[in-house]
């Protein structure tokens, strides 16, 4: 694999009891670029990000990321060497404020100890990078509310601040604007693209125009296949996209 690429895939399958989720899926991510997995509902994309990260075991094929071969790895070893990945369904802490939750992100980087029975001087030298994450999603106004109050594209907003608090190499982001309005999409895009300026981002997308705005590289699956890929021009133009993705609409 040449050192341009910092996650590969070879021949990556999925069976469920006979189904084939994902299906001999070869992925190569270069390094530093915004790579899309695009495709109709049921194509396999989650299936892809969760055996990615080791939510679930592959069947078959093999994972290298950084020149490693993490296929055997736990999750939170893959963690740990810096792939870190955003859910569909928001992952946050309910009944923290979105301050605090941030910042139980950012008290990773002290390693093992998470600081719970230390005094509360400790625990607040965070807070200062957790209200400048906050503002980078545009969440500042809300910072003392819970979680729990937040409507859904909010909530996807702090994960998405909590995700970057951890610092990774390379983020994995599963519909991070899904739920939101124009105005939170476009900060949201903005977002990303800043720090995808100093590391590499894989996202699942449905928003086309943030397909377009966003990636470098696009690969399209159907049924668990690789179909198409290529950057937008290519992947829209592609009859086989059209129809498997699309429809026989426009791409």
């Amino acid at each position: 694999m040449s050192e341009d690429y910092i996650l590969d895939t070879e021949g990556l399958t999925k069976e469920f009891a006979g189904f084939v989720a994902v299906n001999g899926v070869t992925l190569r991510v270069k390094r530093g670029t915004i790579h899309a997995l695009i495709g109709p509902n049921g194509a396999g994309k989650t299936t892809c990000f969760n055996l990615l990260t080791k939510f679930l075991q592959p069947t078959r094929g093999r994972i290298t990321f950084n020149g490693r071969d993490i296929t055997s790895l736990p999750p939170t070893d893959i963690a740990r060497l810096g792939l870190v990945r955003s859910f569909q369904i928001s992952a946050v802490f309910p009944h923290l404020t979105l301050r605090e939750n941030v910042r139980i992100a950012l008290q990773r980087q002290r390693g093992g100890s998470f600081d719970f029975w230390n005094s509360k001087r400790v625990l607040s030298s965070y807070d200062d990078r957790a209200m400048s994450l906050l503002a980078d999603v545009g969440l500042t106004q809300f910072a003392e509310l819970t979680a729990v109050e937040l409507p859904y594209g909010r909530k996807r907003a702090l994960e998405l601040a909590t995700t970057i608090a951890l610092d990774p190499e390379m983020l994995l982001l599963d519909e991070p604007t899904a739920g939101m309005g124009h105005e939170d999409i476009d900060r949201i895009t903005a977002l990303i693209k800043r720090i995808a300026a100093d590391r590499t981002v894989l996202i699942v997308e449905h928003n086309l125009s943030v397909v377009e705005n966003l990636c470098h590289r696009i690969t399209v699956l159907a049924r668990g296949r690789v179909l198409a890929e290529g950057d937008y021009a290519t992947v829209s133009n592609n009859p086989e996209v059209k129809e498997a993705y699309m429809g026989t609409g426009h791409a």
